[in-house]
């Protein structure tokens, strides 16, 4: 699948930024919303969802990941990343490996220029994969 344009970019993040204003976040106040869209076209939000027990936290990009195969979609082609408090933010480790999982190709970035599309090859150059 062929990146997105800066147009489409511009739009996933902005989307994503109506969703990290809706992030449960009261003990990091680090609000993070993602958008994850599928080969079809399809796009599924995501907010982060904090917990009391930390560990027990969701990320942005899990949570987007989760509403996309929950759906029934096995395939992730870009996911938008944004935060209301961090310009920049880009995904933890884990949610980057979560991505190599569902084969994500293009990760969409807020940069001071507008938005940065980079691959997840870039992200992850040796992501863990499941050999049978």
């Amino acid at each position: 699948m062929d990146a997105p344009s800066i147009e489409e970019a511009t739009g996933l993040l902005e989307q994503a930024r109506v969703v990290a204003g809706r992030a449960y976040a009261p003990y990091s106040n680090f609000r993070v919303g993602a958008v994850a869209v599928t080969d079809s076209g399809d796009r599924f939000e995501g907010a982060n969802v904090e917990n009391a027990a930390h560990p027990s936290a969701l990320c942005a990009e899990a949570s987007a990941t989760g509403a996309a195969i929950s759906s029934g979609a096995r395939r992730i082609s870009t996911m938008a990343v944004i935060s209301l408090d961090v310009q920049g933010v880009v995904p933890c480790g884990q949610c980057r490996q979560r991505m190599a999982e569902f084969g994500v190709e293009w990760i969409v970035l807020e940069s001071p220029g507008g938005p940065e599309i980079v691959t997840l090859q870039d992200l992850l150059p040796r992501s863990f994969e499941y050999w049978e």
